[in-house]
């Protein structure tokens, strides 16, 4: 399953959100997550994670580590192949 994570954050967490994304090293995601892309709004504030993965309690374990600081909004998403099956 693709999994599109949107999060964005307040400016008064802009401290701690940076220095927690480099105190673990961009937080790679844990094994059977497979990250496709992140993407980070120039302005700040907001970014996208697009992820493969069939263990949807291994990724909101992975995205509860930064509930505190960020609202975290996990969209399950299809491809061209999925939508066509879908439509099938």
């Amino acid at each position: 399953m693709i999994l599109v994570t949107v999060y964005s954050y307040p400016p008064e967490n802009r401290e701690a959100v940076q220095a927690r994304f480099k105190e673990s090293k961009g937080d790679p995601p844990p094994a059977g997550i497979k990250l496709l892309g992140r993407w980070f709004a120039v302005g700040g504030g907001k970014g996208v994670h697009a992820c493969e993965c069939d263990d949807p309690i291994a990724f909101a374990k992975w995205a509860q580590k930064w509930s505190d600081l960020i609202a975290i909004e996990i969209y399950p998403v299809l491809d061209d192949d999925g939508v066509a099956k879908l439509l099938a």
